[in-house]
């Protein structure tokens, strides 16, 4: 029972990641396009600037979360994903530093420089967390030691010998990417004012079309990829209600959109990631991390878990403490809600 809370709470605090800061990736992915003058894109950043060092306090949380309970699949996923790791990482850090340093100096091209970093680690960081989802729904090539190692990429076929990259997980990339491009528009329509939320809405439409395309799309090649997703949702038909709590927020998005009703329309979007990737861990369970060669290999919540004792512990302080991220998370929420407001100086 323990290693089941433990898969739900890594699944919640990973969600939570994508729907909080898949906004501020979504907002650095539209900067360039919502804003004309250096006015625009100082809201676009303030949107997003009380709250994004925050939100990604979620990815901390999820990775202390997965090394605590689950340490054989952080040992395997980290050593055979270091190269795309490691790349994430540098894009993290370009991310934040180029929020931080574009006011430090009064120059016509340190500024537009910054504004571009920006712009670009948002996108390739949605595009690598897509491709890191799709290599987990595909599955990697482990051994019998839960070991494995791939290169960037090989025949760009997800067969035996696949690559990080290939047509699937490209696919998944470009999904993530459109997704979070629709719920950071969303985001900014909903901050923002005048022309930088007029062009932030009609980002988020012409998303909204390429998200419901790739929806259908992934998921119809997802259920050819892995056979695990048949079998999870014909064992537990109940699973159903994720994919249509997708189904709700991706109608909801375009409903609220219409009506300019912008909140509601985010909200919506935030309930179509969650439906998608909790469609996904329901239907990967109980693999944590599939083998794409021999099933037995794979590794699953109870031969990647910790002992019991440790994670009963580790339940008990868990608790109180992602009880206060959370309450601090609202309070900051609260205490920035409503459209920005620019004055002098920062961002």
């Amino acid at each position: 029972m323990l290693p089941v809370i433990w898969f739900c709470i890594v699944a919640v605090m990973v969600a939570m990641y994508v729907v909080l800061d898949g906004f501020d990736l979504g907002a650095g992915i539209v900067h360039l396009g919502v804003a004309r003058t250096d006015r625009e894109r100082r809201a676009v950043i303030k949107s997003i600037g009380p709250v994004w060092d925050g939100n990604e306090v979620w990815l901390l949380a999820g990775g202390g979360a997965l090394y605590f309970a689950f340490p054989a699949l952080y040992a395997s996923s980290f050593s055979g994903f270091y190269l795309p790791l490691m790349m994430v990482l540098w894009l993290l850090i370009l991310r934040g530093i180029s929020v931080e340093f574009r006011n430090h100096i009064d120059n016509p091209v340190w500024k537009p420089l910054w504004d571009t970093v920006f712009c670009f680690s948002s996108g390739l960081l949605a595009i690598f967390f897509g491709v890191a989802l799709g290599n987990v729904v595909r599955g990697v090539p482990l051994d019998a030691s839960g070991e494995f190692f791939l290169p960037l990429w090989t025949d760009w076929l997800p067969g035996p010998n696949p690559g990080i990259l290939d047509w699937y997980t490209i696919l998944v990339g470009l999904f993530a990417f459109f997704t979070l491009t629709q719920h950071g528009a969303l985001w900014v329509a909903y901050k923002t004012e005048n022309g930088v939320r007029t062009r932030a809405r009609r980002i988020a439409r012409l998303s909204w079309f390429a998200v419901a395309a790739f929806t259908v799309l992934v998921t119809v090649v997802s259920f050819r990829i892995q056979p695990q997703l048949s079998r999870s949702f014909a064992a537990m038909p109940v699973g159903f209600v994720f994919p249509l709590l997708a189904l709700a927020g991706l109608t909801g998005a375009f409903l609220f959109w219409s009506r300019q009703e912008d909140l509601k329309a985010f909200v919506s979007s935030a309930v179509f990631v969650i439906g998608m990737l909790t469609s996904v861990v329901f239907g990967v369970f109980p693999y944590v991390l599939p083998a794409n060669t021999d099933p037995a290999l794979s590794l699953t919540i109870h031969n990647a878990s910790a002992p019991a004792y440790g994670l009963r512990i580790g339940l008990i302080w868990f608790a109180p403490g992602m009880a206060l991220a959370a309450s601090y998370s609202v309070f900051l929420y609260r205490k920035f809600a409503g459209k920005v407001q620019l004055e002098e100086g920062g961002y």
